[in-house]
């Protein structure tokens, strides 16, 4: 029987879900609108910086309070890796075919197991072997191409998800190595390196002054709320998979592919083949199976 106090982390682990489910229209919205996916990346997670600096006021003081170099050191690879999960996710989404770059992003088990090992010297055992037979087969099944020859991206949309689901699989396991790092300075870390790696391409692209007249009340009004949704999802997720078993949160969190699947065919149109279907089933089961590595 489920009480409040196992539905309050299960809540929190299905709003990201949702959100990140459904986050690739509003972004498209904008672009359409003349906002640019950078702009619009860099600005919603500044709000959202700004926002948990109000909710963890706590974590400037704990940043500042490290003198350790090897703590800093994975601070600094928390926020490098989560920003460049989350720029790479928008970017790929604002091109791709919304389904095959998710499922690309979802190669992340692959990785998972890949950097436990070389990271946290943790054993390859049975299901780890398991987790990376099925996301191979489930990528070489995707993106097989009879007239490229090889099972590659087929586009920089592609390759950019490939990279950003490497870089949540190294910010998870990151996270797990940095246990000296609060719950409050972990969520933080999303929207900083998210701003961190963001900012220095709308610099090279002109400035964010003049790339800022351009938005209207409307735009500003969009971008306004999804940084504050952000902002609350980041810290759910965290509070979510603080709480629950790495087995249910993955099976909670594949709700963001039916989510994905469902928006994408009613908003856009997008329907994926036979092809596709098949390397989704062999990358969702990977997923389902990487639960199971660390229960």
């Amino acid at each position: 029987m489920q009480t409040t106090k196992n539905l309050m982390p299960i809540a929190g682990v299905l709003s990201g879900a949702l959100v990140w489910g459904l986050i690739w229209y509003p972004f498209r919205v904008l672009q359409d609108a003349g906002v640019s996916g950078a702009l619009a990346t860099l600005l919603v997670f500044g709000i959202a910086l700004l926002v948990s600096l109000v909710w963890l006021p706590r974590v400037w003081r704990e940043f500042a309070a490290m003198q350790n170099a090897s703590l800093i050191a994975w601070l600094a690879l928390l926020i490098f890796s989560t920003g460049a999960a989350n720029f790479g996710y928008v970017l790929a989404m604002l091109k791709g075919d919304v389904m095959r770059v998710l499922l690309l992003f979802y190669l992340a088990p692959l990785w998972t197991v890949l950097l436990s090992a070389w990271l946290l010297h943790e054993r390859l055992n049975r299901y780890g072997y398991v987790v990376i037979v099925l996301s191979v087969g489930g990528a070489v099944v995707m993106l097989w191409n009879p007239q490229h020859g090889l099972p590659l991206p087929q586009n920089v949309s592609e390759w950019i998800a490939l990279a950003a689901g490497f870089s949540f699989a190294l910010s998870n396991v990151v996270s797990r190595r940095a246990q000296h790092i609060s719950l409050e300075a972990k969520t933080f870390s999303v929207a900083l390196g998210t701003v961190a790696l963001t900012l220095p391409l709308i610099i090279w692209q002109g400035g964010v002054a003049p790339q800022l007249a351009g938005l209207s009340i409307a735009n500003f009004a969009v971008l306004l709320i999804l940084g504050g949704v952000l902002a609350a999802v980041a810290y759910a997720v965290q509070y979510g998979v603080t709480h629950l078993p790495p087995t249910q949160s993955i099976l909670l969190f594949l709700v963001e592919l039916v989510i994905a699947a469902a928006s994408s065919y009613i908003l856009v149109g997008e329907a994926m083949s036979l092809q596709d279907w098949l390397g989704a089933t062999l990358i969702i089961s990977a997923s389902l199976w990487s639960g199971k590595i660390h229960a």
